[in-house]
């Protein structure tokens, strides 16, 4: 039966699992952008071991691009296909000058990825290189092997899939480990649910988050909170993430859509801009896993109203929150969740933002809405861009439409998701009646 994820997040805890025994050695973990990098934080915090990026650049004949001779990686490394380059008759003249192009290329991209961040050591260590599958496995080796030239002690090669006879011979990595080996192999986007692309903007986030994580404080009154929680509603517990810098004024709480977790790399991105200005923030599911089956529950948005009223009431019993103005962030049906729980809680919330939502579901309670609401949406988004018209028409309280160019429903377009994080971020710190964070807001615009 052939193995299908749902997306790289479960990807990457499923491969951690498989990883485990290397828990108590020096690791580095080493993401290939773009599709590797949320499979390889995934497997970093399993393995409590630091993340980095390895970008390589194909090093292609100058008469035939397209033929690798072979490939670049950071620290001068250079990987060189003896056997073509004797048969295309490479100089070195000829060698130094498409290394050049591609090096300017490469350490561009370097450069966008860590913004400033030293390179993590790799030296004397065990480098676990990570991609979200392999096809050919070219790109692998290559990374593999500029890890090696980097110093590696040992690497490992770890993937979720990919085809059982190139797993078998994989000579440029010590070890392989892979969660599925699948003998009859098409292409990666197969096997999983949500192959959605990832963009330079998430991969940053990510890295960040890394970073932070290695630096972090324990957890408490005064301290940078960044911790998974529990949070009891009746009969069930909801799963989420929180994470409240220090004397933080108010705590952003999520309601994501249909098809989307906590752990969704553009809620954490999102999150990411939001926690860079000072505000805390509350990555949730509204729905268990068993109840996310039974898809009315998807749509049941005074369900998913009353378990935000309960992430409300949840966070005014914590002694690094209680303090802390709250507001909500709504995608898709998140956002009718949002707006109907806004309504009910008065105001008790201080703003809502919706990013390509369904505010239109909160019915008639749009206009007890008092918390001031932006709606943001794709210009391509269209259906969706109308029923946002109508339901700006029924708002009273203070309100905005704000659309960004280029985008559809889930803001995949490059720079498109960063725009709108950027728009929900004014909206928030705008919004607040204190004043102690604006300075961190207006160094990050």
């Amino acid at each position: 039966m052939m193995t299908v994820f749902r997306d790289r997040v479960d990807a990457g805890r499923q491969l951690a699992e498989r990883l485990a025994y290397l828990c108590d050695q020096d690791v580095v973990v080493l993401g290939l952008p773009r599709g590797g990098v949320p499979v390889a934080f995934e497997v970093a915090e399993a393995l409590n071991a630091p993340l980095d990026v390895i970008v390589v650049r194909k090093l292609g004949v100058p008469f035939q691009p397209e033929l690798a001779m072979g490939a670049i990686g950071e620290g001068g490394a250079r990987v060189l296909d003896a056997d073509v380059c004797r048969r295309a008759r490479i100089s070195e003249d000829d060698l130094r000058t498409v290394e050049r192009q591609e090096r300017g290329e490469l350490e561009a991209r370097v450069a966008r990825y860590r913004r400033g961040r030293e390179r993590v050591a790799v030296s004397g260590r065990v480098a676990v290189v990570v991609d979200d599958g392999i096809a050919t496995g070219s790109t692998a080796r290559v990374a593999c092997e500029v890890a090696r030239q980097l110093g590696a002690a040992r690497v490992v090669l770890a993937v979720p899939v990919g085809p059982s006879r190139t797993l078998r011979d994989f000579p440029a990595a010590d070890e392989v480990v892979c969660v599925s080996a699948v003998s009859r192999f098409l292409a990666v986007g197969y096997h999983y649910l949500d192959f959605s692309p990832t963009s330079d903007e998430q991969v940053v986030v990510l890295l960040d988050v890394a970073s932070r994580r290695a630096l972090r404080v324990h957890p408490g009154v005064g301290a940078d909170a960044d911790v998974d929680v529990e949070i009891p509603v009746g009969a069930t517990t909801m799963q989420g993430h929180l994470h409240v810098p220090e004397s933080a004024a108010a705590v952003v709480v999520f309601a994501h859509g249909s098809g989307s977790s906590r752990h969704s790399p553009r809620n954490r991105f999102v999150a990411d801009v939001l926690y860079r200005a000072g505000l805390g923030t509350l990555l949730l599911d509204l729905l268990t896993p068993e109840e996310e089956v039974e898809r009315a529950n998807v749509f049941d948005i005074e369900l998913l109203a009353g378990r935000l009223t309960a992430a409300t009431a949840w966070l005014a019993t914590r002694p690094d929150t209680v303090s802390c103005q709250v507001n909500y962030f709504g995608a898709s049906t998140g956002a009718g969740a949002a707006l109907w729980a806004a309504a009910d809680a008065g105001p008790r919330i201080s703003a809502v933002v919706s990013r390509g939502g369904r505010p239109d579901l909160a019915g008639r309670r749009l206009a007890r809405v008092q918390a001031p609401t932006l709606l943001i949406v794709g210009s391509k988004d269209r259906t969706v861009l109308e029923l946002n018209r109508r339901a700006q028409a029924q708002l009273r309280c203070p309100n905005r439409l704000t659309i960004v160019e280029g985008a559809t429903h889930l803001f995949e377009e490059p720079g498109t998701l960063a725009e709108a994080a950027m728009h929900a971020r004014d909206w928030f710190v705008d919004h607040l009646p204190s004043t102690g964070i604006e300075h961190r807001s207006a160094a990050v615009r």
